[in-house]
């Protein structure tokens, strides 16, 4: 985000507000300039000094209190936000705001300001559950408020279930979200697949690629924050998958032709990062092959060709695949454009850029026009790259 933007959190009176300081952490490192609002049940489980120190700005706690500036603060703090988040939401909060009542200054400035209102509940599993509460979130919903729902786990009431406040770093996720600007994605379904997969050749061993998924996760990241609806077909991969996509698990070239094939035709745009096994061992053994004092001859076939089938299967989806190569990369990625009926293809030299790096050098090649060459550069960057020049060349 190029321009400064300012979230108004506001601060329940629940156990989990110690989590807030991590979370006002994580957004200030994003270069989010940060707003506190604290009820007076919240400032008995942590001094508002703390978030004063955290947020750099003075912490709002009483409506009443003379102002440090000639503004009314409920007016002022609602027409400065970008966004507002409440954390932890209690179920007195979400009761009041959900039946009008605006009689505290989070409440006031609530009601006043015209910013996306994100609610993250963080309570007892009872209360939580209560279906009164319930009608009160729904209510909400409908009125435009966005709820980042809590987790289940141990409470610290001692309980188990749900009603644990939501990861901090999704509730911080949801919020970037929420303040990225282009938002030309929405209404839009995306596919992206990500990650390697593998080939078994026996219950202990496979052969698979180098491959971390890296790119395909930013990718997906990329279009969820524009507004797409987001299926990520994902080979094993340690990375933790966006907040709001939905994340389809495969391990073999076979899974992920089958989920591919399976949500190609609800798809607009279909991109596929991933790197697959083009073969795999021509007979699996049930057990394990032990070792012999003679070598281990393997034989190899082909295996599913996604990126082909789905250029077969091609209506009005805008098709991109990706070409990592080691030599000849523009004629080898050009061949792959015709061959596989692609709209675009992301070429990048292997030799100059490995996998599991955090950024990529690229060049996207495109049915018509010349190529577009791409510095070096963050992999979350290339993605925005990616979709500025798809959705231009589509106007």
């Amino acid at each position: 985000m190029e321009n400064k933007k300012t979230v108004v959190i506001g601060v329940c009176g629940g156990i989990a507000v110690y989590k807030v300081l991590d979370i006002i952490s994580a957004l200030k490192k994003k270069n989010v300039n940060i707003h506190v609002i604290m009820t007076e049940a919240a400032t008995e489980f942590v001094s508002p000094l703390s978030f004063q120190t955290m947020s750099q700005n003075l912490v709002s706690t009483d409506m009443f209190v003379e102002p440090k500036a000639w503004e009314i603060q409920h007016i002022s703090l609602a027409q400065k936000a970008d966004a507002m988040l409440i954390v932890p939401a209690t179920a007195n909060f979400i009761g009041k705001v959900s039946n009008g009542i605006a009689d505290d200054l989070l409440t006031t400035t609530v009601m006043a300001t015209k910013a996306p209102v994100l609610v993250a509940p963080a309570m007892n599993t009872g209360m939580y559950t209560n279906s009164i509460l319930q009608e009160n979130i729904a209510r909400l919903r409908v009125h435009g408020f966005k709820f980042i729902d809590p987790a289940e786990g141990r409470l610290a009431c001692g309980d188990t279930g749900i009603g644990k406040l939501a990861d901090t770093e999704e509730i911080c996720d949801c919020v970037m979200k929420e303040l990225y600007d282009i938002k030309d994605l929405k209404g839009k379904k995306v596919l992206v697949t990500a990650g390697p997969t593998i080939a078994p050749i026996d219950p202990v061993r496979y052969i698979t690629n180098r491959s971390s998924g890296k790119m395909g996760y930013a990718i997906a990241e990329e279009a969820a924050y524009r507004g797409a609806e987001v299926v990520l077909v994902s080979g094993p991969s340690h990375i933790k998958p966006p907040y709001g996509v939905e994340l389809i698990n495969v391990k073999t070239t076979g899974d992920m032709y089958n989920a591919v094939t399976s949500r190609f035709g609800e798809a607009d745009i279909v991109i596929k990062a991933a790197a697959v096994a083009d073969y795999k061992p021509k007979t699996y053994s049930d057990a394990k092959i032990k070792k012999a004092s003679s070598d281990l001859a393997i034989e190899f076939v082909k295996d599913f060709d996604i990126l082909k089938k789905l250029g077969e299967m091609k209506t009005n989806q805008i098709l991109v695949g990706f070409a990592a190569e080691s030599h000849d990369l523009l004629e080898n990625a050009q061949g792959k454009l015709e061959k596989k009926n692609l709209d675009y293809i992301v070429a990048n030299d292997i030799t100059k850029t490995g996998f599991a790096t955090d950024d990529n050098k690229v060049t996207i090649l495109r049915r018509d026009g010349d190529p577009i060459y791409l510095e070096s550069m963050a992999k979350r960057n290339v993605a925005r790259e990616l979709f500025n020049i798809i959705l231009k060349n589509r106007e």
